[in-house]
């Protein structure tokens, strides 16, 4: 009989350490001498790490990977490396190399792994990558991804934590992956609400950013294992606040559903735990304080851009086909650090 891809305790980004551990973790590393060059280093909290290399060049380099969160190999394949090949895109970077990163059990069938590399290798392909090699090990369960580099201008890097006060924030893709992955899992999910879970998982963030390379970003990350909120606390960086539009934010439908019924993932409730007393909510319902905080696989862009360029940017995103969104806005400095209205 065939071998499938056994679910894990937490497929996806939902595999992610939670923030607080890793910040805990991070924050006792031993720093070496201070290079000018770095331009972003893993103290920024930010997507990838960015070296300038030459005046006008600088490489972001990244690497992502995580177990199966739906059973089709191939589809694995296509969203491990769309969520990895993201990070390039949340810096303003074009992807230029990548590299396999895989762990099988060798007493499996190894079609089931062809599958799993033909998915992630057709997403370098159309993100205008190379598959350059990589690296496997043997080992009970699956795990796949990619080291994924990228070039940039120094000039036109994208950071994740220099939003001004007035930005608006707009996020291109729905919420709600984790919750219908949940779900799926113990049978509650419908093909409908899956499809449209795997059709945003595997879309890259390569159109977003192309679109808004055109206009006045300030900041830009991709949400996934640390939900919304996480991430958007991740973006005010402890300098500035935000307020979030609950009936603005672009969500999978299903999920709310699933949401109120109580499927939620362990990743979610650590991410509301960490956030703690940062975020207050205005009348919104549970089944979307959930999906603020769920964590998100190949998640959409967060960008915060200038008011008088915002709705023309979300026009364009739309006009491309992606739920892109305006869901709030960057304010000065206060209490709570995110109001949710």
């Amino acid at each position: 009989m065939e071998e499938k891809i056994v679910f894990c305790k937490g497929g996806g980004c939902t595999a992610k350490l939670g923030a607080g551990v890793l910040s805990r973790v991070l924050s006792r590393l031993p720093r070496g001498p201070e290079d000018p060059s770095l331009l972003v280093g893993y103290d920024s909290r930010d997507d990838a790490a960015v070296y300038r290399i030459s005046d006008d060049t600088a490489v972001v380099q990244t690497l992502d990977f995580f177990p199966p969160m739906v059973d089709d190999p191939y589809t694995f394949g296509q969203i491990a490396a769309a969520n990895a090949l993201s990070d390039i895109y949340a810096m303003g970077g074009e992807v230029k190399t990548a590299l396999n990163i895989v762990c099988f059990p060798e007493k499996w069938d190894l079609n089931i792994l062809g599958e799993i590399l033909r998915g992630g290798s057709e997403k370098v392909i159309e993100a205008g990558g190379t598959l350059a090699g990589g690296h496997s090990i043997a080992g009970d369960g699956v795990l796949y991804g990619l080291s994924v580099m990228g070039t940039v201008r120094p000039q036109r890097v994208l950071v994740n934590n220099r939003g001004e006060p007035g930005d608006r924030l707009i996020l291109t893709k729905k919420l709600g992956v984790g919750i219908l992955c949940t779900a799926n899992r113990v049978g509650e999910a419908s093909p409908e609400g899956m499809a449209e879970a795997v059709a945003s998982m595997t879309t890259l963030n390569k159109y977003a950013a192309e679109i808004a390379a055109g206009y006045d970003v300030h900041a830009c990350t991709d949400v996934t294992g640390f939900g919304l909120i996480g991430h958007l606390r991740e973006m005010l960086d402890g300098k500035r606040s935000a307020v979030v539009y609950w009936r603005q934010v672009p969500v999978i439908s299903e999920a709310k559903r699933h949401a109120d019924e109580f499927l939620l993932t362990a990743a979610g409730q650590r991410n509301r735990n960490f956030a703690g007393e940062s975020v207050r909510f205005e009348g919104v319902p549970f089944a979307m304080e959930e999906i603020l905080f769920d964590p998100q696989t190949s998640g959409g862009l967060l960008l915060a851009v200038s008011p008088e360029q915002a709705g023309a940017l979300e026009e364009e995103l739309r006009a491309a086909g992606l739920p892109a969104a305006v869901i709030g806005e960057l304010t000065e400095r206060s209490e709570p650090e995110v109001t949710v209205k």
